[in-house]
């Protein structure tokens, strides 16, 4: 690892995952990652534990079996190519994902001493996906597991899609202390897929507050992940000619999964001049456009 905020892909991996981030490999409480590749006909076994999950398919197709149910899921070819259906999985269960052809599935998880969610399917049609931002600042945001698209006890899960030349993320905001109807305290990972093969890159920043430092800004690159235990995060910054997807997972203690954010008030601003300014027409990507 570069640093204890900034996991290269493969500095993580285990002899099961490409990424496995944890609370407890992450120093935090709640939100977690794992990446997992299936080579044509294998299989996974998953145990939830005190955790809930969701089987998220960046490319190919998989099979879940948990809890006696069965949910086909048809997948994508990539991330950039569309939305896809998925599957929640609550703590306490065990799971079989099982691939045919194979491919990549992302596993984004949160601690939960909560029940009550049953093992369930989402559909590729019911996932939301918003135009954020304009001009530089305009990104795609596939909102699949947040209040009020998909129900779960802690876990929020969204990808970010942002055309080469433009900074998402933007302005830079945090959520890490509670402050009811203004603030919500949420650990997040961030990990990241640049298209145009190996050369391709992009940039993260987070910084903190005066009372809570932290300070990263780093070159990220196809399966790299970022830690966010606290403070201000973004840009996430599109190289040139390098469209970049990241995965957000994020959880905390908060009862009433909220995701409220803050602006850094030094950049909030940025925000009034999008009212004058087009959607970048690159947007939607694939299939959703």
């Amino acid at each position: 690892m570069t640093s204890k905020y900034h996991w290269p892909k493969g500095t993580s991996a285990d002899a099961d995952y490409d990424l496995v981030v944890t609370p407890e490999s992450a120093g935090w409480g709640y939100s977690g990652l794992r990446i997992l590749t299936l080579r044509p006909g294998e299989a996974h076994a998953l145990s939830t534990h005190d955790s809930e999950f969701l089987v998220l398919p960046l490319t190919g197709s998989c099979t879940v079996t948990t809890e006696g149910r069965t949910f086909e899921l048809e997948g994508r070819t990539g991330v950039f190519a569309s939305v896809t259906d998925f599957a929640y999985l609550p703590g306490g269960s065990e799971a079989l994902i099982s691939s045919a052809d194979g491919g990549t599935f992302a596993l984004p998880s949160a601690r939960t001493e909560r029940g009550g969610h049953s093992a369930r399917y989402g559909r590729k049609e019911g996932v939301p996906v918003e135009l954020r931002g304009a001009g530089a600042c305009s990104r795609q945001v596939n909102n699949y597991c947040l209040p009020g698209t998909f129900e779960a006890e802690q876990l929020l899960v969204c990808e970010v899609l942002t055309p080469g030349g433009n900074w998402s993320s933007y302005p830079p905001h945090k959520h890490d202390q509670a402050r009811p109807g203004e603030e919500s305290e949420l650990e997040e990972i961030y990990w990241f897929q640049v298209a145009g093969g190996e050369n391709g890159f992009g940039y993260q920043r987070v910084y903190g507050t005066e009372d809570r430092p932290i300070d990263v800004l780093a070159e990220v690159r196809s399966g790299d992940a970022v830690l966010i235990p606290h403070g201000w995060h973004g840009p996430s910054i599109a190289a040139p000619g390098y469209d970049l997807y990241y995965l957000n997972v994020m959880a905390g203690p908060g009862q009433d999964r909220a995701w409220l954010i803050c602006d850094d008030p030094a950049h909030g601003w940025v925000r009034a001049t999008w009212d004058t300014q087009d959607v970048d027409d690159r947007l939607p990507f694939g299939e959703n456009s």
